[in-house]
């Protein structure tokens, strides 16, 4: 007989059902010359019956072998396969999955034209227990394309993140020579053997395309799990530790630190937490085993390793070490709930750690400092506080008084705080019904306030009792005027008991609410079917929704549930903008205003609203804010201004019907504005970066593309501008014509330049009421920091504590972050260090400010016109100037300022400011008549003139026509 060209080998145990089909699955091969080698690993359920009708029915195409006993395990039936083989090459396939149909054909192909030992494709999982079969590429970033690799080491990822053997073709030679077997005993034996196999290959190559799908069942009963998905037997982290170390030993023997230390990475960050996640709802017995094993594996790593993780992981595997419980499970809520602030915290020299605890220890202060995730520049209403349940006390067979702690982090709630709140019991499926249970007290103890509330779960809760079984349970808490909204965490107490449930589709489908605990850790209740009555109605329902008479049941709920999702999605609302709010007739008099994509209530649209204000305009205005509440600092509701959250159903009403659109960056792209509408774009700030179809991106797009990124920029009807560079610029770049050109400044810097001539005329600076406001005092020198908008995630490269150490005496800092990204502040450094990125409008920041640090911000054309110090830090310029997207000018020149690059360098230059040196008084004059040559201080009325006094709106557009 020939030689075939692959043997795949299929191993079995206890799954003569599937077998079939992954068999199957290799016989339909495009490679005919394939051998399909079973071994069954001693089956109970006739597994080894189903082999062998196979190979009866495929003679020559398939051979069936079983072990004399079983394995308990996958890697003895593979090495029984290897010894039976007949082919050239030889793959691996688990009974329950399947090979893609040219699998062996593509990595075949790929193994003769390369010369590679060992070739390696795309694994794919699909989760065949979710409606969709939602299909999951195993590491899609590893077969992107071809490559070639002459040592593993040139990729690490694929050593560290590709263990399986299954989506792997080895030379059969390539495995005798180097002995290369599956270890027995153990689990995740494919770790050690993918690691063998990687390091003694002299050549693999990678191909982009799919070979394996991996099918997944996660809703199934432990018995029925696979066994590495076992976790919570102990065994099956110990043989996951014992494999690693024998994997390290093999990296040592070869001399592989780097691959070492990528694997210790991903261990720490994969491997370590898979195991926390379920830490909580462990036995004490398995978690004291657990912490003993991780321990003494971890104290194999190096520090500066843990250095490399995120805080919630080294945080975590410090606390593991440390056995220290009480701070672990706070630990393990945040790594589960990663927007959760899970701790009080504690601050020390400007620094922010996760608990007060192992701080005297150099070590443990490097592992538990979190001062980059940014905890201390959290707002309440930013802010999701982690709210313990602490105790839980059944009232009969209806209630239950619950007592719960939620965390003060840094005194976040001060002692006094006017608190209120209730409890959310909230069902999970969206649109459905909520019920509240008010808070009994609460009580503040520092750290912590505690709270009470008696939930009267049965005679309240009224389930409809069929799509609504699970109810998850909230805090809602007020503080003043704040607001925080917290699930509630269970840690190891126990929910004893379950309560009388009154369903509005009678009892006969449920009949009691039993407590658990959700996936994340947070207390839910279930509507359960106890007793005869219930579960014999609910099964009738079943069977009924099920059987054939129930079909146009459930096509008909699916329709109507459809429907209600097409209805609230953004493109159901840009289609029924289009077909049917425009027709409406225009409301004369609405104006709605938008700033920064509604993040604010700022810039030049706010200056536009209140000078209308101020002289007593007739008008309606609309506001429209993103989130849930419209954020500080916007005006109050009323009779004349309404507030929309945007993308809102009021919100595409108003903009189809209104005879104004006035911004600062861009209503939606994908709404059309009606020709009767007029659109005044303000825009947000003078360019340093190209823009628009100056940028690469935009010319290289499709050409239909650019036609509908111009119709959106076609809406502006006139487009605000402060200086000729703005016409050179932005509306070039923009393509619009010059009849839309308005040149009066930026109304926002009406206030800049009033506040530049009192201070010329009276001889001082004013400081108002904005410094008393922030808590400054008004004799302090103020410095603001102001960067730009990065694409990469943002960091505070200024040192906040190295600040107000060497200026902290008489100088203040603040900190204000781009709208569009939030840097992290300490709030401990009161009067030294300020962040006011939560201060609504920027504008009245810079009057306040004796000197401004930026780097790229359009900020620096506003503050020339002040003519008050600037310095430039600009520690990334090359990488900023030097991208694909490049810049107008180059700032080294033109900067009216220091222009640094190190943190000690603008230290130096903050001194010299503060000393009274400044050497660029004509250069900073010479910057504001360039970047500002129509700021005059009187842009907001010249547009209220032009177009809200009479007849206005008419002129307007007869102007531009």
């Amino acid at each position: 007989m020939s030689t075939p060209d692959v043997s795949v080998i299929v191993i079995v145990f206890n799954d003569a059902e599937r077998l079939p089909r992954a068999v199957q699955s290799v016989l339909d091969q495009t490679l005919h010359n394939v051998e399909a080698v079973i071994v069954d690993d001693c089956s109970t359920d006739g597994s080894f019956g189903v082999a062998q009708r196979l190979e009866a029915e495929h003679p020559g195409r398939v051979r069936a072998f079983q072990l004399p006993e079983n394995s308990k395990g996958c890697g003895e039936p593979r090495n029984r396969g290897i010894v039976e083989a007949r082919g050239t090459y030889v793959m691996y396939l688990d009974s329950d999955d399947e090979l893609e149909l040219n699998a062996c054909r593509n990595m075949v192909e790929a193994a003769e034209s390369t010369g590679a030992e060992l070739v390696s494709g795309l694994s794919t999982q699909i989760y065949i227990d979710t409606r969709t079969q939602r299909e999951q590429p195993w590491y899609r970033w590893l077969y992107q394309r071809h490559q070639v690799l002459e040592n593993v080491a040139e990729l690490p990822d694929l050593f560290v993140f590709d263990t399986l053997s299954t989506n792997m073709c080895y030379r059969r030679d390539f495995l005798l020579d180097n002995k290369l077997t599956f270890v027995k005993g153990l689990l995740y034996e494919d770790l050690l053997y993918s690691a063998q196999a990687y390091l003694a290959a002299d050549r693999i190559a990678l191909i982009p395309n799919q070979v394996y799908k991996w099918y997944i069942r996660q809703n199934v009963a432990k018995a029925q799990k696979s066994i590495t998905n076992r976790r919570d037997e102990i065994r099956n982290f110990s043989d996951r530790i014992e494999i690693h170390r024998r994997i390290d030993a093999l990296l040592a023997e070869k001399g592989q630190t780097g691959l070492r230390r990528a694997k210790d990475l991903k261990f720490l960050k994969h491997d370590v937490p898979l195991y926390l996640r379920e830490f909580p709802q462990h036995s004490a017995e398995w978690q004291r085993q657990f912490a003993e094993l991780t321990r003494d594996y971890l104290k194999t790593i190096p520090l500066d390793v843990f250095e490399q993780l995120q805080p919630v992981h080294r945080v975590s595997a410090y606390l593991l070490i440390q056995q220290d419980w009480a701070n672990l499970l706070p630990a393990i809520d945040w790594l589960r709930n990663p927007r959760k602030t899970p701790m009080p915290l504690v601050e020390r020299d400007g620094r922010i750690y996760f608990c007060a605890d192992h701080l005297d220890d150099e070590t443990g202060r490097r592992m538990l400092d979190v001062t980059e995730v940014g905890f201390q520049a959290r707002s309440l209403n930013e802010s999701t506080l982690r709210s313990q349940l602490l105790r839980w006390e059944p009232q009969g067979d209806d209630a239950v008084k619950i007592t719960g702690r939620t965390v003060n982090p840094l005194g976040l709630i001060t002692p006094d705080a006017k608190l209120s709140g209730k409890v959310e019991v909230k069902a999970r499926r969206k649109g459905l019904q909520t019920f509240f249970f008010p808070v009994d007290s609460f009580r503040h103890q520092g750290d912590f306030v505690e709270w009470e509330s008696t939930l009267d779960i049965s005679k309240t809760l009224r389930p409809l009792g069929l799509v609504d079984t699970i109810w998850d349970v909230w805090l809602n808490m007020s503080v003043d005027k704040q607001r925080t909204r917290p699930p509630l965490s269970v840690d190891q107490l126990d929910l004893d008991g379950d309560f009388a449930a009154r369903p509005r589709l009678t009892r006969l489908l449920a009949d009691r609410l039993r407590p658990e605990v959700s996936r994340p850790g947070h207390l839910a209740f279930q509507l359960a079917a106890v007793g005869s009555a219930a579960k014999k109605g609910r099964g009738l329902l079943f069977d009924l929704v099920n059987s054939p008479a129930g079909a146009p049941l459930k096509r008909s709920a699916k329709r109507v549930l459809q429907a209600r999702r097409d209805l609230s999605s953004q493109e159901s609302k840009v289609r029924w903008y289009h077909r049917a709010v425009t027709r409406m007739p225009m409301k004369k008099g609405l104006v709605v205003f938008e700033s920064h994509l509604g993040k604010q209530y700022s810039d030049s649209p706010r200056a536009i609203y209140e000078e209308m204000r101020r002289r007593g305009l007739p008008f309606h205005a609309v506001w429209s804010y993103e989130g849930k509440t419209p954020p500080k600092g916007f005006p109050k509701a009323g009779k004349d201004v309404e507030l929309v959250q945007r993308w809102s159903w009021p919100y595409l009403y108003a903009l189809a019907r209104a005879e104004y659109w006035i911004d600062n960056q861009g209503f939606p792209l994908a709404l059309r504005k009606r020709p009767e509408t007029t659109y005044i774009q303000t825009w947000h700030g003078s360019a340093l970066k190209r823009m628009g179809f100056d940028m690469a991106e935009y010319r290289m797009q499709p050409r239909h593309k650019q036609d509908e990124y111009q119709r959106a920029l076609d809406r502006f009807d006139h487009f605000v501008v402060r200086t000729e560079h703005d016409v050179d610029t932005l509306v070039r770049a923009y393509r619009l014509p010059e009849s839309k050109v308005l040149r009066v400044g930026y109304p926002r810097n009406d206030a800049l330049v009033a506040a530049r001539r009192e201070e010329t005329a009276n001889g001082k600076r004013e400081r108002g009421p904005l410094a008393k406001e922030l808590g400054i005092d008004p004799d302090r020198t103020i410095v603001l920091y102001a960067p730009t908008f990065r694409e990469k995630a943002p960091e505070l490269v200024l040192d906040p504590v190295g600040f107000a150490e060497r200026f902290g005496e008489d100088t203040t800092l603040l900190v204000r972050s781009h709208y569009m990204q939030r840097l992290a502040v300490p709030r401990t450094l009161k009067g030294k260090v300020v962040d006011v990125t939560d201060y609504p409008d920027i504008t009245p920041l810079l009057g306040l400010a004796d000197a401004l640090v930026t780097d790229y911000s359009s900020v620096m054309f506003d503050y020339a016109l002040l003519d008050r110090p600037m310095v430039f830090y600009a520690y990334d310029y090359e990488e900023y100037a030097g991208a694909a997207r490049g810049t107008y000018f180059d700032l080294r020149e033109a900067a009216p300022g220091p222009f640094v690059e190190t943190q000690e360098q603008l230290f130096d230059a903050v001194d010299a400011l503060r000393k009274g040196t400044d050497e660029f008084a004509d250069k900073r004059a010479a910057f504001a008549t360039r970047f500002g040559e129509y700021d005059e201080g009187r842009a907001a009325a010249q547009i209220v003139d032009r177009f809200f006094g009479p007849a206005a709106g008419a002129r307007a557009k007869g102007e531009q026509a």
